[in-house]
């Protein structure tokens, strides 16, 4: 029996903000972003808004990084945008 995902209601719009003012996408993300594809209740918006995400992943615009979460850090800087 699987266990339905319910998304916390502004996550999307957080994910979606963070993201492109960062300019990569962490592996928590990715998995944010995949429980949210399975998830009957999102709206076209929403749909379209993760399409957008991940077509800015296939032009280069976003970086993805292998790091669970990445501390914001003026010194830290991820070794792929470097």
């Amino acid at each position: 029996m699987q266990t339905p995902v319910q998304l916390i209601p502004s996550a999307l719009g957080e994910l979606f903000a963070e993201v492109n003012q960062n300019g990569y996408i962490t592996l928590a993300d990715r998995y944010g972003l995949m429980a949210a594809i399975f998830d009957d209740t999102l709206t076209e918006e929403d749909k379209r808004s993760i399409d957008r995400l991940l077509r800015a992943v296939c032009r280069g615009r976003i970086k993805l990084v292998n790091e669970l979460s990445m501390v914001r850090s003026f010194r830290f800087k991820p070794k792929q945008l470097v």
